[in-house]
């Protein structure tokens, strides 16, 4: 046994590893919080589709390619080229040249896709099985008008329950979001007794080796904040049905339109 344990020891990868580099990466002090989970859904990603034992002197252009084309090809244009930056980013410190260089920027555009209507609504809030935290994260998105990144960042001890409304983001940048009374009925259900921590948790533990920030870690239940690129799937695929071509909505499409919408968020300078 000890002989075979050396000999697999022996044909490990020399230098750092796409995992340790990744981590290493997302460790540095000059990231902020922001930054950081967003680099981390990149990097998450690159490691689930390639391994994260893969030697990372041999990561290529072409592989970084091949996973955007799995996983992003159906991306609006604003994540693929969020995407595209975080891993140019990551190339450019690790050395390893544009990682980027099969990935054309994609244009932009200003438009923003028209709001779901009263009909596809009300199929979406009628849903029988529609569990308790996305039926509040969406009528808090539906009603609040806010960000789906400024909703998923609540926390629980800072939500005033009374008042309906919370903080989001930094000092200096902060703001109020406020809800309605659909989703003042359905916060407390999915709290439970919680009283710190994310508001909207993931389904599972994160593994050993994945341990988020602790302001991203219920001290409770051990679970994640629910990542931005969960959140957007699970509606993708919620609405498949109510999309004619079949390809589901982005939480996005939850904004009330202009004359429906009413005051949601205040600013707040500190």
């Amino acid at each position: 046994m000890e002989r075979r344990a050396d000999a697999i020891a022996g044909t490990g990868p020399a230098g750092p590893t796409l995992g340790e580099a990744a981590r290493d990466f997302l460790a540095r002090g000059e990231l902020d919080a922001a930054t950081v989970r967003s680099y981390g859904q990149t990097l998450r990603r690159l490691c689930l589709t390639l391994g994260d034992r893969r030697p990372l002197a041999s990561l290529t252009a072409g592989q970084v390619a091949g996973v955007f084309a799995t996983a992003w090809d159906g991306a609006a244009a604003r994540t693929w080229n969020r995407h595209r930056s975080a891993v140019r980013s990551f190339g450019s410190w690790a050395r390893l040249g544009d990682l980027a260089a099969g990935l054309e920027r994609r244009a932009e555009t200003s438009s923003r896709a028209p709001a779901l209507g009263p009909a596809q609504l009300d199929a979406l809030w009628s849903h029988p099985d529609l569990p308790l935290r996305e039926r509040t994260l969406w009528r808090l998105l539906y009603e609040s008008g806010a960000g789906v990144k400024a909703v998923l960042s609540l926390n629980v001890e800072d939500l005033d329950l009374a008042d309906r409304r919370a903080p989001a983001g930094g000092p200096g940048r902060r703001t109020w979001v406020s809800w309605r009374s659909g989703t003042a009925r359905l916060l407390p259900g999915l709290l439970a007794g919680r009283t710190r921590g994310p508001v909207f948790l993931s389904d599972r533990r994160p593994g050993p080796g994945r341990t988020p920030a602790p302001a991203d870690l219920c001290p409770q239940t051990g679970r994640r904040r629910l990542s931005y690129e969960r959140a957007e799937y699970l509606f993708k695929e919620a609405t498949r049905s109510l999309d004619p071509a079949g390809g589901g909505y982005t939480l996005g499409r939850l904004r009330p339109r202009p004359a429906e919408r009413v005051p949601h968020m205040l600013s707040e300078r500190a």
